[in-house]
């Protein structure tokens, strides 16, 4: 086990019957860091917290703290507090009561579980309910409980499982910003599950993306956002646009051929290990420069051409849908373009994420060249 080593996960597997959840899940978490577990329903980031956690066994593999085998321990004996979706807070319970159920359960003396349920609260903003019970509290002073009755046993490894998709965005907003901050004055450790892109982004320190079972990704949050290692990564940080091209690997660069969809260009590689031929290329919507069809690139990029078919005013910019060839694309613009517009989307070079089309055919049509474009006006 390397020095800054603290919970380790290797070769973990998991299935429900002939299913496989998790395959060959090998990960390294450092004392006081927190990790999201990112991932669409079903990719197996609750199962793998689960395991952590020690609710459920894995089928092959070891889970170890500090250097000490914990695979076969029973919950209570890792070291470890988890905070659930639900909150599953005791409704006949006081505030004060819930916060200090775990350390009446370890035999703690009352005046020292008044003490630590006192500061938990003063803490946790709690001061004047702990005499209150779950249905008089809101959405957002139940999470901080859950989370006060968690950290009342003094885990070593705090385990949160989706606990702010119950509250509305705008209290979510606050509480994950306050969770960090907790997280960071106590130093420990933390494991956090979500599907929510944007609350794994600013609340954690490293990312893990599961895909089907097995991490695709795994990084610091400005790393899978900027550098996404596959088209599916790319998709899931929000480069949800896709436009099929085909191109021509010349040393470190990627040259993007002329064609149907455009009019070329040249992308650096950084490190990726793109082949001559058929690409998927993704690209957010807010990194769109629209244009009029005329108006040519002045930087290295990606241009393709296409048709404006429905405009939409979410805030801040105006939200273009763009028919490239029998593709849509999402595209914003500081002003509107008129549907049925013939445009050109522009997309600088950092911002397009090239990869590799696992057919490995040739795109023969996917966009519309300007000059057709201009005809279909």
């Amino acid at each position: 086990m390397g020095n800054d080593a603290f919970l380790q996960l290797r070769g973990l597997e998991s299935h429900y019957g002939k299913t496989q959840v998790l395959k060959d899940i090998d990960l390294t978490i450092r004392k006081g860091e927190f990790v999201a577990l990112l991932g669409s329903s079903g990719c197996g980031k609750t199962t793998l917290l689960r395991i952590i956690a020690g609710f459920l066994s894995p089928s092959a593999g070891q889970v170890s703290v500090g250097g000490r085998d914990i695979t076969r321990h029973q919950p209570d004996k890792r070291g470890m507090a988890l905070v659930f979706q639900s909150y599953a807070l005791w409704p006949h319970m006081t505030v004060g009561q819930n916060i200090g159920y775990g350390l009446k359960l370890r035999g703690i003396r009352r005046d020292e579980i008044a003490r630590r349920v006192s500061d938990l609260a003063v803490m946790l903003g709690l001061t004047g309910l702990e005499g209150r019970k779950p249905a008089n509290l809101s959405g957002g002073q139940r999470q901080r409980v859950a989370l006060g009755r968690a950290l009342a046993i003094d885990p070593e490894i705090l385990l949160l499982d989706e606990p702010l998709s119950n509250l509305d965005a705008r209290i979510r907003l606050s509480v994950r910003h306050e969770l960090r901050a907790l997280q960071k004055r106590l130093g420990i450790t933390a494991v956090h599950v979500t599907h929510d892109r944007e609350e794994a982004m600013v609340m954690a320190d490293r990312i893990v993306i599961l895909d089907g079972g097995r991490i695709a990704q795994q990084g610091a949050p400005e790393e899978v956002y900027n550098r996404p290692v596959s088209s599916f990564v790319a998709a899931f940080m929000g480069a949800e646009n896709l436009v099929h091209l085909n191109g021509v690997r010349d040393g470190d660069d990627f040259v993007l051929q002329p064609g149907a969809a455009g009019e070329g260009g040249r992308v650096q590689v950084a490190g990726r290990g793109l082949a001559s031929g058929a690409v998927e290329a993704r690209f957010r919507p807010e990194a769109v420069r629209l244009t009029d069809i005329d108006r040519p690139a002045t930087e290295p990029g990606g241009r393709f051409f296409g048709e404006v078919m429905a405009v939409s005013y979410p805030g801040g910019q105006w939200r273009h849908v763009i028919k490239v060839g029998d593709r849509e694309i999402m595209a914003d613009a500081e002003r509107a373009f008129t549907p049925g517009q013939p445009v050109a989307v522009f997309v600088p070079a950092a911002a397009l994420f090239l990869f590799n089309s696992p057919c490995g055919d040739p795109v023969s049509r996917t966009g519309l060249s300007p000059e057709t474009a201009k005809n279909q006006a």
